[in-house]
């Protein structure tokens, strides 16, 4: 075989091996940006992230579920029921929406609203216990701007090396607070496990104040309440 043919040869095989390697490489391009149609899709866990790998949504199994974080920071090992969990620019869990039931276990279904850096703020609920008895409507809650879930995270983490209680820990919290609790509830709207349905709203402290319902028994109810949640006046009842 002359030089010129050996060449030719050559020449023709680069060729070929260029314009191949440029198919695959829009091929490949083509398949990652285009859209894919499916009638059924069977999976434990999706990951939703932005074009830079941000984690923004999870949905998942229970077995699979995001523990959640705050700060890109995972708040350790949680058993989570399976549902949705969303997230924000800074990696902070914001909320989500979470279910399971089960005869021996009840039954739950949340959906929930984080504050900025911090817990749950509103909650739409529903759950029942393994009698039968049910709860379900709107939850709100405070949580003060000066200690976020971080800042909490940190202090309890500090409390805990101590060998306090729970409750020791939770006071220690809110001593640090001038004697307010950094989260507290404030008003729940729905029916109660106590069956009672109708409007109940909490001070800073999370303790009834005002109480309008229809008692277990169908008797309407408007009740005042002191600071330590006694009632005072039963305005139904003149």
């Amino acid at each position: 075989m002359t030089i010129r043919k050996e060449t030719l040869l050559l020449r023709i095989y680069a060729m070929t091996l260029t314009a191949l390697v440029i198919v695959f490489m829009i091929s490949g391009f083509t398949s990652h940006r285009s859209s894919q149609n499916f009638e059924e899709i069977t999976v434990e866990r999706i990951n939703v992230v932005e074009p830079n790998g941000t984690l923004k949504m999870v949905i998942s199994n229970q077995e699979r579920q995001h523990p959640g974080m705050m700060e890109g920071q995972i708040l350790g090992t949680r058993n989570r029921p399976a549902g949705i969990i969303f997230f924000n620019e800074e990696q902070d869990e914001v909320g989500g929406l979470i279910y399971q039931g089960s005869r021996q276990g009840g039954a739950s279904w949340v959906l929930s609203v984080d504050q900025y850096k911090n817990d749950q703020v509103m909650q739409m609920r529903y759950l029942s216990d393994s009698a039968g008895h049910n709860s379900y409507g709107l939850q709100l809650w405070d949580r003060d701007w000066a200690f976020t879930l971080p800042r909490v995270m940190r202090i309890m983490d500090s409390l805990q090396g101590l060998s306090l209680s729970n409750a020791q820990i939770r006071a220690k919290v809110t001593e640090m607070n001038q004697g307010r609790p950094v989260g507290a509830r404030r008003m729940f709207l729905g029916r109660s496990f106590e069956q009672e349905t109708g409007l109940f709203i909490q001070d800073e402290y999370g303790i009834d104040r005002l109480r309008i319902y229809i008692d277990e028994s169908n008797a309407p109810r408007i009740e005042l309440l002191d600071k330590s949640g006694t009632v005072i006046k039963d305005l139904a009842a003149g």
